[in-house]
């Protein structure tokens, strides 16, 4: 699958920038293209065109329109439309340009709402998704209804992947835009840069998230090229979480800042628990993501203090 021709749809995204960093150092080849490129993949003409001029064999698909939970609260209906147009166009344009494989990666907001219980994938479809992530979440969750549908009736190769919260260098940093990881590292940042005495934290931090290191994650996106097809939804990341009262901790002791965490319990806290069993890709791939909470964010907090000097 290495040898195909690779499009990366959404390279200019925070997933997609780090696997064309990757697919460069593997000398592999391959095409990208996103809204800020001038393809629009809420036209579906506008991707057929590029399908019929670059004649790519395999979709990798790392656009996405999300953000934190702010973002997702006030920008409801444009999530819901962006990501489901763009994603049906999308599998639709493989479909008909007949591409080998398409690997998709699905937000693990898209489980169910449940208080306190590693996901297994037998269990996705046992509830109704928490409110604060319920559009983006069944947007997602209907690219694999989709790929199950194309699978089924064209024989389309396809790979699902349910990955959790993202993070590391290149990740959105901004009040908007950003997960609680980014927001809470930039916040943290500018606090001891000005000396503030307290960082206002949003929530409870009682929330349980797991996060995926940006690597990690390509990594896992490359050993795809190379398994058997497997339609059905398979988990991704470490198995583990950490609350955001004690990731924001983890990030003032990295950060070095000496004042004061203060959570805002009037601001909501989204879903209670996200944390997936992840026995199935130990199975497949004889591999767990190797990058560690503590080691990513020092990692992740190099590149923004390089970033913003």
């Amino acid at each position: 699958m290495k040898d195909n021709k690779i499009f990366v749809a959404g390279g200019t995204g925070f997933l997609g920038q780090r696997m064309i960093e990757r697919l460069k150092k593997e000398k592999a080849n391959f095409v990208t293209a996103s809204l800020d490129d001038g393809v629009d993949f809420r036209d579906k003409k506008q991707i057929e065109s590029f399908f019929e001029r670059e004649k790519p064999e395999i979709v990798i698909n790392c656009a996405a329109f999300v953000g934190g939970i702010k973002f997702g609260m006030e920008h409801e209906g444009e999530i819901f439309y962006n990501n489901l147009l763009m994603s049906t166009n999308l599998i639709e344009c493989a479909r008909k340009y007949k591409i080998k494989r398409f690997i998709n990666p699905i937000s693990n907001c898209s489980y169910p709402d449940v208080l306190q219980k590693d996901f297994k994938e037998e269990e996705w479809w046992d509830g109704p998704l928490h409110t604060s992530v319920m559009v983006y979440g069944f947007a997602r969750k209907a690219t694999w209804v989709q790929s199950l549908a194309y699978h089924n009736q064209y024989g389309m190769d396809f790979v699902n992947f349910l990955v959790p919260n993202m993070y590391g260098p290149g990740d959105h940093f901004n009040e908007v835009r950003s997960h609680a990881l980014g927001a809470l590292i930039m916040k943290i940042v500018k606090a001891k840069k000005e000396k503030s005495p307290e960082v206002i934290v949003w929530g409870t931090g009682k929330p349980v998230r797991e996060w995926l290191y940006i690597d990690d994650c390509v990594e896992i996106f490359m050993r795809a090229l190379e398994i058997e097809p497997f339609v059905k939804p398979i988990n991704i990341g470490q198995g583990k979480g950490i609350s955001i009262k004690d990731l924001a901790e983890m990030i003032k002791e990295v950060v070095g800042y000496e004042g004061k965490l203060v959570f805002d319990t009037s601001k909501p806290d989204g879903a209670p628990y996200k944390i997936m069993n992840v026995d199935k890709m130990k199975t497949m791939f004889d591999w767990v993501p190797p990058t560690g909470l503590k080691e990513g964010i020092k990692k992740t907090i190099e590149w923004y203090l390089n970033k913003i000097k």
